[in-house]
């Protein structure tokens, strides 16, 4: 609930070594419907971003995974 309050007043939350929450406008724009390739109005809106910190985005990144990854890509 805290994370939440905070982001609703406009503020950014740093969690070290595991990353940080912002919030960031996004002005209405035009899209296109995939399925009938019609132009459609997107509104704006208000959203959350999240960028993983160093140590978090370093442990996720092993050749393990990599590997899995990719081998489910294909």
């Amino acid at each position: 609930e805290a994370v939440t309050d905070a982001l609703k007043g406009g503020e950014k939350i740093t969690l070290v070594g595991f990353g940080s929450f912002d919030v960031a406008y996004r002005a209405a724009r035009k899209g296109i419907n995939p399925s009938t390739q019609k132009e459609i109005k997107i509104g704006d809106k208000v959203t959350v971003k999240f960028k993983a910190g160093k140590e978090l985005a370093a442990s996720v990144d092993n050749k393990t995974l990599k590997a899995d990854l990719k081998k489910a890509k294909k």
